[in-house]
């Protein structure tokens, strides 16, 4: 739903309780300067690996230092759970929330100029616990424009980023929903390595279901156009890869919550993702995201 006057971030925040306001607000403010430091450390790539033996690029690391900081710097968070960590930070035990982090999702757009995003989760309890106990859950997404979803107990609302050029958020979709008919799909991994049944599966809803395949690399790009076209996003398991690839804790959680409150529904092909108990910060889970009817229909092809 659109709004009829122009409500800024700030305004619309006065709804929730006062320190979650201050904290998503605060999260907002982090918008300028980080898009200023972008174009300096696109190419950039940090010698060390991560946790995960991974590639770092330079923007990687850096954005989860300016914006753990910027957390800290809040007194809101005791506790931040990141990707880039190689163990949580904690920093303030009389703090009211706990945060996970994925500082920059789909950073191997980053050098071709392709959408990328930050994914927060926040909590007033310490993980583990489930996805259930989520306060707030949000994603900013550098696109074209910039924009945040964010989901809270008060529904899933977009914000984007005013032409002032300051990190001033206007609402731009109020209690967001995702349209009953799905139009899109978007599939990560390698379809060779799919197992029979999911190849079967998202081979009908291009086929039979007419969805178009829509995919950009960046969990938060494609997630968004399901958000907004209503339809599938997937990471499935693998052949090679039965836990799949994205992180439980740090993406599938925070993205399941903002789908679920929009009306949608999230799986790892036999529950709703906010219904695990996460056995480890870093460990991975297929994932499933999108239209209700869609996701019961191949958590059925899957059993």
């Amino acid at each position: 739903m659109i709004p009829e006057k122009q409500v800024s971030l700030q305004e619309h925040a006065r709804e929730l309780e006062p320190e979650l306001a201050k904290l998503i607000v605060a999260i907002g403010d982090m918008t300028v300067p980080l898009q200023n430091e972008f174009p300096h450390r696109l190419m950039g790539v940090k010698n060390a690996p991560n946790k995960y033996g991974e590639v770092v690029a330079e923007l990687d690391s850096w954005a989860n230092g300016f914006i753990c900081d910027r957390l800290i710097k809040t007194g809101l968070v005791r506790k931040i759970y990141s990707e880039e960590l190689e163990s949580p930070l904690l920093y303030n035990e009389s703090a009211p929330f706990v945060v996970t982090l994925d500082p920059l999702d789909g950073s191997s757009n980053i050098a071709s100029n392709n959408p990328f995003g930050t994914i927060v989760g926040i909590y007033r309890k310490d993980l583990p616990c489930k996805g259930r106990e989520l306060v707030a859950s949000l994603f900013k997404l550098y696109g074209p424009v910039t924009t945040i979803v964010l989901a809270t107990k008060k529904g899933v609302h977009e914000y984007v980023k005013h032409r002032t050029g300051q990190a001033n958020y206007m609402l731009l979709h109020e209690s967001m929903k995702l349209p009953e008919k799905g139009k899109v799909i978007g599939f990560g991994g390698d379809i060779t390595d799919y197992p029979e049944q999911i190849y079967k599966f998202t081979k009908s809803l291009v086929k039979e279901k007419k969805l178009k395949l829509r995919y950009c690399g960046a969990f938060v790009g494609d997630f968004s156009q399901v958000l907004h076209y209503g339809g599938l996003f997937m990471y499935p398991m693998l052949l090679n890869k039965p836990e799949g690839k994205l992180r439980l804790t740090y993406e599938g959680i925070p993205m399941g919550n903002i789908v679920e409150r929009a009306g949608g529904k999230s799986s790892n092909g036999k529950c709703s993702l906010l219904e695990i108990m996460p056995k480890d910060v870093d460990g991975r889970t297929p994932l499933y995201v999108g239209n209700r009817e869609i996701v019961e229909a191949l958590e059925k092809a899957l059993a």
